[in-house]
């Protein structure tokens, strides 16, 4: 990748206005290209769906599939560079973009994120620098590797080893007996049995790296996952105890720079228990892209994920975040626009608004709304951030935010 700056509001080497490019257009995509156009950049997305969340709003919109070589060529030609919103676009895509304009992640990166064998290969590689390994785990390729997984292992989860997320592509093994039922169940594909773990809590962290090798860390978050889906994110000091943030922080730096990462990458850790009783970390899986973990960044940081890919994708500097108010982020799926208050609706009731004006009307609420164009029962539409000049208001208000919505009460 060209270290050479591709600086906001300038001419191309086309002749044309710098504009920087996305992979996909969901909401990950929409606030790239929010955090682009703020800067300067004209933006390109490629999306098939003619409503997509980010083609609504960018200067350009390539309706095709993500494999698709007119797409692919059109992209090209109107970007100077180009990254993705999410980590099951086809890697062999990058690899096309990749040889004829800077992609960040590449293609490489992105293809170990999409693979949870070669993910867990990976993190067990970089733990030597890490210092934080992966759970006891196993891969299942083939029908004979049942029969080689250590009982050990015993109860885990199946994971499939691609194009799982928020709970899905997985299912809970007890024994030794129900492996086979279980991997015939996900399809006799390619999966990972990992050893169910005690957890104590979830956190994660989110890094932003450019291909001159700078680095900074954002702040650790501590998230709570409801049914596979994160839920509620916390940030500030005391959420995470301090010597396991500082341990998170270094060893997602660590993997960045096993992987000669470029762009921004989250890494999520399970926190347990040792054999001795005290708290310890375990990676478990990554996202080469910003995270739903990070939507705090937009209103608590002085440098929000989405500049930061900004600036990594474009060569610019990247200033180390500061965080300059505690933050808690709530995620808004759409069953809340058919459970107003909590209250469950008839199978035939249409979706109702939920009360965003008491809920703005509290101090430190900031809604983040997608711009999707329908809810549905477990899409995600928005999310909320809290901020305050302290914990305990921020923990306030966001009890307050929970009861409007009729959420449940996440904070510990």
């Amino acid at each position: 990748m060209s270290l050479k700056p591709l600086l906001p509001g300038a001419l191309s080497d086309r002749g044309q206005q710098m504009t920087l490019g996305v992979m996909g257009g969901g909401q990950l995509g929409r606030m790239f290209v929010q955090a682009a156009q703020a800067m300067g950049y004209f933006t390109a997305v490629l999306d098939p769906d003619p409503a997509s969340p980010a083609g609504l709003i960018s200067h350009h919109h390539i309706k095709t599939a993500y494999d698709d070589e007119q797409g692919l060529a059109q992209l090209m030609q109107r970007c100077d560079a180009i990254t993705t919103e999410f980590e099951n676009v086809p890697a062999p895509a990058l690899v096309t973009l990749g040889a004829h304009r800077p992609v960040a992640p590449s293609a490489k990166c992105v293809g170990i994120a999409q693979d949870r064998i070669k993910e867990k290969a990976h993190f067990a590689q970089a733990a030597a620098i890490s210092g934080v390994a992966p759970g006891p785990n196993a891969a299942i390729e083939t029908e004979a590797d049942l029969a080689q997984v250590p009982d050990h292992l015993f109860p885990g989860i199946l994971k499939t080893a691609r194009l799982g997320y928020d709970g899905k592509g997985q299912v809970g093994v007890a024994s030794r007996a129900d492996l086979a039922s279980a991997w015939q169940g996900l399809g006799s594909v390619a999966c990972v049995l990992e050893k169910r773990l005690q957890l104590v809590s979830e956190c994660s962290v989110i890094v932003a790296r450019g291909a001159d090798g700078q680095a900074v860390s954002f702040p650790v978050q501590k998230n709570t996952h409801i049914d596979g889906i994160l839920a509620l994110t916390e940030v500030f000091e005391g959420a995470v105890p301090a010597d396991l943030a500082q341990r998170a922080q270094a060893a997602t730096l660590a993997i960045a720079q096993h992987l000669n990462y470029v762009g921004v990458l989250c890494v999520e850790y399970f926190v347990v228990k040792n054999e001795a009783g005290a708290l310890d970390l375990v990676v478990n899986e990554m996202a080469p892209r910003p995270h739903n973990s990070g939507h705090y960044t937009q209103n608590a940081c002085d440098l929000s994920q989405f500049e930061a890919q900004v600036r990594a994708l474009a060569g610019l500097p990247l200033p180390t975040p500061r965080q300059h108010s505690p933050a808690i982020m709530v995620n808004l799926l759409g069953d809340l626009w058919f459970n107003p208050n909590g209250v469950r609706p008839q199978a035939s009731a249409e979706a109702v608004s939920p009360p965003w004006a008491q809920v703005l009307a509290l101090p430190g609420t900031h809604l983040h709304l997608y711009g999707k164009l329908s809810a549905r029962p477990g899409r995600k539409m928005g999310h909320l951030n809290i901020t305050g000049p302290s914990v305990a208001a921020v923990r306030e208000t966001t009890a307050r935010v929970l009861a409007l919505l009729g959420l449940p009460a996440l904070m510990g």
